[in-house]
C-alpha cells in the first residue's frame, strides 16, 4: 500500500461479521482493524488539535471495532490498541508492505519484514476482509489471499 497525499488514513478489517457489511457512508465496520496511516496524520492531529498524538502511531496499530481483542504489548494509553514494537512504514508515495496473519483468533502484523504488532482471544474469528478510506487516496497492490484452516 501506499498513500498518495499526506496525512491519509486507511485500514484493513478482518473478520468482519456479514450484517456489518450494510453500512453508510462515514460508518466504519465492525472487525479487528490493521491501521494504514501516514505520518502526517499524526502531524496534522497534533497541529490541528495542540495535543500529542499518544493515543494512536502511523506505523501498524491493530485494534477491535465494536468486536473483542486483546491487544499485545506495547499497548496505547488505554490499552485498547497493539502499539508497534518498531516504526518502519515508510512515507507518502511510498510502497510499504503489511504481512496480516489472522488464524485461530490471533491476529498478527509484519511491517516492510518485521513482526510488530497484533492481538489474540478475537471474537468473532471468522468473517470478511474489507479494504478502508476515510477521504484520502490509497492505493494497494498485489494482494494476495489465502485462507488458512
Amino acid at each position: 500500500w501506499r498513500h498518495l497525499k499526506s496525512a491519509g488514513n486507511s485500514g484493513v478489517f478482518v473478520w468482519v461479521p456479514e450484517e456489518s457489511l450494510q453500512i453508510k457512508p462515514g460508518q466504519l465496520p465492525k472487525g479487528i482493524e490493521v491501521q494504514v496511516l501516514d505520518h502526517g496524520y499524526k502531524e496534522n492531529y497534533e497541529k490541528s488539535t495542540g495535543k500529542k498524538a499518544d493515543w494512536f502511531t502511523t506505523n501498524g496499530d491493530v485494534f477491535p471495532v465494536g468486536v473483542k481483542m486483546q491487544p499485545f504489548p506495547p499497548l496505547s494509553p488505554s490499552g485498547e490498541r497493539s502499539f508497534p514494537r518498531k516504526q518502519l512504514s515508510k512515507g507518502i508515495n511510498e510502497w510499504n508492505h503489511y504481512y496480516i496473519r489472522a488464524i485461530n483468533g490471533e491476529v498478527r502484523l509484519w511491517v516492510n519484514g518485521e513482526e510488530v504488532s497484533g492481538g489474540a482471544g478475537c471474537d468473532p474469528k471468522t468473517g470478511y476482509l474489507c479494504l478502508e478510506s476515510e477521504g484520502s487516496p490509497i492505493e494497494f497492490r498485489e494482494l494476495r489471499i489465502r485462507e488458512l484452516p
